[in-house]
């Protein structure tokens, strides 16, 4: 079973459901033949390499709400994030663009590295201040995710990879994401936003005993090569 996800590096309920969607799978029986596949998603694609103010002005401004109704705001992002064992530090945040790191994490799962570079990102973001727009600072995270440091700086210095980002938003707009996370198991099912962790629990159990027989087409298969001992290379239905 393939889950995709989209998801922002700086949207702090991103993390969130990251966590929950991991712990559902800790408890799922067939876990082991679930693939997680993460996608491009800007929350602000105009937004600086930089911005200006801390998280909560920032968040204050977005919506018109005062800096102490965004602290407070925060506090309780805070809390869900405590529940599934994140530390978030919004004194430290700096928000800032995220395309660039989009495009390195298309590079990372060409490496081999995808869900470790992902994980460094968030982690660095949300509880270490890193700034995700400066180029020396994504390379040396994802040195610590397994990347070499001078590949990942000519990357950042080319164009490479934008088109994957744009490919994996144009698709989010297909399906009609306006927000992230968002979560599409095998196709057919999603869920949006980081839900509570039954809701996740629930989605692994249906996509999976919902999932599509495998059709043999013809029924001669017990004639061919290799099929005499019941172990065919094409068995007549996909097993539980």
């Amino acid at each position: 079973m393939k889950i995709e996800v989209w998801s922002d590096y700086v949207c702090p309920f991103c993390y969130i459901g990251k966590r929950r969607l991991e712990h559902a799978l800790e408890r799922f029986p067939n876990k082991d033949q679930v693939e997680v596949v993460y996608k491009s998603f800007e929350l602000d694609p105009n937004a600086p390499l930089q911005a200006k103010g801390d998280i909560h002005d920032l968040l204050a401004g977005k919506y018109g709400m005062s800096r102490e109704q965004a602290m407070e705001a925060n506090r309780n992002v805070g809390e869900a994030a405590r529940g599934v064992g994140l530390n978030y530090d919004f004194d430290r945040m700096r928000y800032a663009n995220t395309f660039d790191a989009h495009r390195l994490a298309h590079f990372a799962s060409e490496k081999g590295v995808p869900q470790e570079l992902t994980e460094r990102l968030m982690k660095a973001y949300f509880t270490e201040g890193a700034l995700l727009g400066d180029h020396e600072e994504l390379a040396k995270l994802a040195a610590e995710a397994g990347l070499d440091r001078e590949e990942v700086l000519n990357v950042l210095k080319s164009d490479a990879y934008a088109e994957n980002v744009r490919a994996d938003e144009n698709e989010a707009m297909n399906l009609g994401v306006r927000g992230v996370p968002f979560f599409v198991l095998d196709g057919k099912f999603a869920v949006s936003g980081a839900q509570p962790d039954s809701v996740f629990d629930q989605a692994l159990t249906r996509a999976w005993g919902e999932r599509s027989p495998l059709t043999v087409l013809g029924d001669d298969s017990a004639e061919a090569d290799g099929c005499s001992d019941g172990s065919c290379a094409v068995p007549q239905k996909q097993a539980d």
